[in-house]
C-alpha cells in the first residue's frame, strides 16, 4: 500500500508533462486520481492509462466538480495547469490577463473551494507547480515570470496562514523540464533551460521526497537554491548575470 492509498487527488493540467507524471505517481501510490486538462482527449488518454477519472475543462472549476466524480472530498489538490506566456512589457493585455487567470487566480479559486472543508476536518494538501521562474525569473517571458512570482506568493501565504490547522502546502520550482512548455519557450528556453532539463518523472520524485520530509519548497534542480540565495543576498550581482544572459540571447 502506498502513502496515499485511497486518498482523493486532483491534478490540473495533467494531459501531459509534469501533470501526467504527478497523476501517475499518485495513482501508483494507491490514490483515486482525477485527471484534469483543457484538452478533453489528452485528459481521457492519461486517465485511461492510469485507471483514473478524466474531468476535462477549466482548471478553475475542477475543485468544485471533483467531489461528485470521486464520491467524496478532495484530499490533495495539485494546481499544475499553467501558461508559458512569452513576451515583454509590451505583450498584449490579453496575454497578461490569461497568464494571471491561469497561473494565479486558478489557484486562488481552488483554495476558496477546498479550504472550508479542509479547515473543518483539520487536513488537506495543496501542491502548486510554480517553476524556478517564480523564485528567480525567465528572460523573454515577462507575463510568465511575474505571474509565477504571484503563484509562489499565494502558496507561501496559504502555508503560513493555515499550516497550524493541518493544511500542507508545497511549491514545486523546477527549471527546464522536457515538456511541451519547454518547446514553447523557444530560443530562450534552449539557452537557459534545455542544458539542464530533466524528465517530468524526476519532478514527481522530487515532490514525493519533499512531502515525506514536510518541505514547502520543492527544488528538482538543487542548484536553484544557490541562485535564489544569490538573488536575495546580492541582487545586483544576480541581476548582472541575468542581464548577461539577456544580451547573449539577443545576440543569438
Amino acid at each position: 500500500m502506498g502513502a496515499f492509498e485511497g486518498q482523493a487527488v486532483v491534478v490540473t493540467g495533467a494531459g501531459g508533462g509534469i501533470g501526467a507524471a504527478l497523476a501517475a505517481r499518485f495513482a501508483a501510490e494507491g490514490a483515486r486520481v482525477v485527471v484534469n486538462d483543457i484538452d478533453e482527449g489528452r485528459a481521457a488518454e492519461v486517465a485511461a492509462r492510469l485507471g483514473a477519472t478524466a474531468l476535462p475543462g477549466d482548471a478553475s472549476a475542477v475543485a468544485a466538480a471533483a467531489p461528485d466524480v470521486l464520491g467524496g472530498a478532495v484530499d490533495v489538490f495539485c494546481a499544475n495547469a499553467g501558461l508559458s506566456s512569452p513576451g515583454d512589457a509590451f505583450a498584449d493585455e490579453e496575454v497578461w490577463a490569461a497568464a494571471w487567470d491561469t497561473n494565479v487566480m486558478a489557484h486562488v479559486r481552488a483554495a476558496r473551494t477546498l479550504l472550508p472543508h479542509w479547515l473543518e476536518r483539520g487536513r488537506g494538501r495543496f501542491v502548486s507547480t510554480v517553476s524556478a521562474a517564480g523564485l528567480l525569473t525567465m528572460i523573454g517571458a515577462a507575463p510568465y515570470s511575474v505571474t509565477k512570482h504571484g503563484a509562489l506568493a499565494f502558496a507561501e501565504w496559504l502555508s503560513l496562514t493555515y499550516r497550524h490547522r493541518g493544511v500542507d502546502v508545497h511549491a514545486i520550482c523546477p527549471q527546464g523540464v522536457r515538456t511541451d512548455m519547454l518547446t514553447a519557450a523557444g530560443s530562450a528556453g534552449e539557452l537557459v533551460l534545455a542544458p539542464t532539463a530533466i524528465e517530468p518523472e524526476d519532478v514527481a520524485d522530487a515532490l514525493f521526497a519533499g512531502m515525506a520530509e514536510d518541505r514547502f519548497l520543492i527544488l528538482p534542480h538543487p542548484e536553484v537554491a544557490d541562485y535564489y540565495r544569490t538573488r536575495a543576498t546580492d541582487p545586483d550581482r544576480w541581476l548582472g548575470s541575468m542581464n548577461h544572459l539577456q544580451r547573449k540571447w539577443e545576440g543569438a
